[in-house]
């Protein structure tokens, strides 16, 4: 998997940005105002930064190597991923579950805007 892969997927989810808001080689993807993944574009190997659920976060730290508490980020809540060695459907399903829980956290009415875009 590559960040081409990895963009073109977050892309194709409703709401999603993409911006360089920390320098030019750490791309952050958004949905409506908040931060759900971030990638070091010039990271080896690939790694993704993405927003768990606390309880998964421990069982994915317990059964991956590559899933560790995401560097300067709350490590309760953030896990840095190595995208090598994983199955790609575990990283779509890390993907999802982030923009998910960061979708929730958005107010009703950006959800809404969200929801109603084509």
């Amino acid at each position: 998997m590559d960040a081409n892969e990895i963009l073109d997927y977050c892309l194709a989810k409703k709401g999603v940005t993409e911006t360089f808001p920390f320098d030019n080689e750490t791309l952050v993807m958004k949905v409506g105002t908040k931060i759900f993944l971030l990638m070091g574009l010039e990271r080896q190997p690939l790694g993704v930064n993405v927003k768990t659920d606390p309880e998964w976060s421990a069982e994915l730290r317990e059964q991956h190597p590559q899933i560790t508490g995401a560097f300067h980020m709350n490590k309760t809540h953030w896990n840095s991923v190595s995208v090598d060695g994983l199955k790609r459907e575990l990283i779509f399903k890390l993907i999802d579950h982030s923009y998910e829980l960061v979708f929730k956290s958005l107010t009703k009415k950006v959800q809404s805007e969200i929801n109603d875009l084509i």
